[in-house]
């Protein structure tokens, strides 16, 4: 299956003479996490000698250093070198599911012109890591393609409905909240004609800095406004799910430092929270994880797909049952932290979804 990527070339220029900083910050990264610029130099596959001369002339341009030797202890970045890796890391967080749309497009244009033409499932899911795993999958696999599209879970109900999509994603919370959420199922599903698939469960909590220092315990602290909150855009169903649990608090976004400060994608607000630029924000833990953040857990959520039951039977789609259900999958899904197989690639039809799930369990 073909895919496309696009990435986001970032240029410093300096009298009309742009230089591209995509090999630098790989290099300091690795010295970030690693403390040796031999590691940096193994990882870029450059060698020891290149790699010094970047950091020098990279050092000249901005007429600050960017890494500094420690006696004894390797190298570590400045704090001019760790603002810069963390720049490029909040770019690729927050462009990152917008550039795959990008990139989506592009081969939905030009595969009509290539051969063979792979069976094809679209797929219409809020960006996460769980969906970003099934995808991987799905690319190995021979003879299937998929056409993943990241929009709100809102929005993958409505796509559904209108024919747009093969696969919907969709994710309610378990609890008091679960009633208000399943409501947009009611209104968007058809039980005559649509069906839900079981994925996975992920934990949603509040991620902060490593040791806490601010103590924050739960959405209450956030509050009391001594905490700098980054929130997620309006559209997403992390933000709508963020929104009622204030509600259900009695409190008031008006309240929280930051509210409108607002990032697209899990990883995005845990990037900013890492990267020093706000104390707090609101997501899944594995985007916690993966940016060394502690995680306060709030609830739990359950992740489904809906389709369409003449869709079941399909070449495509039994194929992604199959790797649904496959140890694959599952080992994938159980190294995600927060994440877990819960019944996975399991057919529900929509009365029994809703009255299953109604309940929150």
């Amino acid at each position: 299956m073909l895919r496309i990527a696009i990435e986001p070339v970032w240029r410093f220029s300096k009298d009309d003479d742009p230089h591209s900083i995509v090999v630098m910050l790989r290099v300091l990264s690795e010295i970030r996490r690693t403390g040796k610029i031999t590691s940096a130099a193994t990882d870029a596959q450059l060698s020891y000698r290149h790699v010094w001369n970047l950091i020098e002339q990279w050092s000249a341009f901005f007429g600050v250093p960017l890494v500094e030797a420690q006696r004894g202890k390797g190298s570590r970045l400045t704090t001019f070198g760790d603002k810069l890796v963390w720049a490029g890391e909040r770019m690729h967080a927050r462009l990152g599911p917008q550039l795959d749309n990008l990139a989506q497009e592009l081969v939905t244009e030009i595969k009509p012109f290539l051969q063979p033409h792979p069976a094809l499932i679209r797929v219409h899911a809020s960006h996460g890591f769980a969906v970003a795993k099934l995808r991987e999958l799905l690319d190995r696999a021979p003879g299937v393609g998929i056409d993943l599209r990241y929009v709100s879970s809102q929005h993958s109900l409505a796509s559904l409905a209108q024919d747009a999509c093969d696969l919907s994603g969709l994710h309610l919370p378990r609890g008091e909240l679960r009633a208000q959420s399943i409501q947009a199922c009611r209104d968007w599903l058809d039980p005559e004609r649509d069906c839900v698939i079981s994925f996975v469960t992920r934990e949603m909590g509040l991620m902060v800095k490593r040791g806490n220092p601010l103590s924050i315990r739960s959405l209450a602290d956030l509050a009391e406004g001594k905490a700098r909150f980054v929130n997620r855009d309006h559209d997403s169903g992390t933000r709508l799910l963020f929104d009622q649990l204030l509600a259900a608090h009695g409190l008031d976004e008006q309240q929280i430092n930051g509210a409108q400060q607002i990032e697209f994608t899990h990883a995005a607000v845990a990037a900013y929270v890492a990267s020093g630029m706000a104390d707090v924000s609101f997501g899944v833990e594995a985007a916690a994880r993966q940016f060394g953040l502690d995680f306060i857990r709030i609830l739990t959520e359950d992740y489904f797909f809906a389709c369409h039951q003449s869709f079941l039977e399909s070449d495509p789609m039994r194929r992604v049952l199959d790797l649904m259900k496959g140890d694959d999958f599952h080992r994938d899904i159980a190294a995600l932290p927060g994440y877990a197989p819960a019944d996975t690639g399991s057919v529900h039809t929509v009365r029994e979804f809703l009255d299953r799930f109604d309940a929150g369990t």
